[in-house]
């Protein structure tokens, strides 16, 4: 069964956590994706989180936090029971690196997922419109990624928006990385032109992407989470509702 999730970050201009989770429950979801902040709160998040009856389904984790404090961030994730981490980007100075610099970030990832398997846990990598730059010959900086990470099992979380963004297919990319694939990202383009003061996102079923594609694509190719994503929404709570309303009346 495929995980509705919704992903926190969306909801961040919301302060008090007690009110972000009781507007995600307000929408209908039951699981929600962490971000870094969120995850560092650990046991007194997830203690508000079983309050309502809702459940982590995995969280983003920046590098360097895994790379400086490994043990730290082992210790909140078992505080949410979850087991898969996600590193969201990479820094800004380095989403212009060469291709070598990809290579060397596949290969901590294979490194750092090693680690965390010891700890019944995975790691994958979230794609933006950058990882889709051509880096060696045909090759993008995502292909260098997971071509560097070789055998090691590092996952991928597909934002399909950020895919379209890239001027890739979604759907080929889907198949393209289908082995890898674990979870998506569910959010929503608008018209060009339109929704500026919300960076040209939209609520999901509110913008240009085909859904009824995409979603089956998605879960066709090994996504088992399929997460509700909004990078700047105006009214968070509206856009919360919106795109679980959308995704349960054609979708679910």
């Amino acid at each position: 069964m495929t995980k509705l999730s919704v992903q926190l970050f969306t909801m961040r201009s919301i302060e008090n956590d007690a009110e972000m989770l009781d507007t995600v429950k307000a929408a209908g979801f039951e699981f929600v994706e962490l971000y870094g902040a969120k995850l560092s709160r650990g046991s007194a998040l997830a203690g508000l989180l079983g309050e309502r009856g809702l459940q982590a389904s995995g969280s983003h984790v920046a590098l360097a936090d895994l790379t400086d404090d490994f043990e730290t961030v082992v210790e909140n994730a078992q505080a949410f029971n979850i087991s898969s981490l996600f590193v969201p980007s990479v820094p800004v100075p380095q989403r212009d690196m060469p291709a070598d610099g990809w290579r060397e970030l596949g290969k901590q990832l294979a490194l750092l997922s090693d680690k965390l398997s010891a700890h019944s846990m995975t790691l994958g990598y979230h794609n933006h419109n950058w990882d889709l730059h051509l880096k060696d010959g045909d090759k993008t900086a995502l292909d260098l990624v997971f071509e560097a990470a070789g055998s090691a099992p590092v996952q991928w979380e597909a934002d399909i928006a950020w895919l379209t963004r890239g001027g890739v297919d979604p759907v080929v990319w889907l198949k393209r990385h289908s082995s890898r694939l674990a979870a998506a990202h569910v959010k929503d383009l608008a018209p060009e032109g339109q929704n500026e003061e919300e960076a040209g996102w939209a609520d999901v079923g509110a913008g240009v992407l085909d859904w009824k594609v995409l979603w089956p694509e998605a879960i066709a190719n090994g996504a088992k989470v399929m997460v509700v994503e909004h990078d700047k929404p105006l009214n968070p709570a509206a856009t919360t509702a919106n795109s679980f309303r959308y995704l349960q009346e054609n979708l679910r």
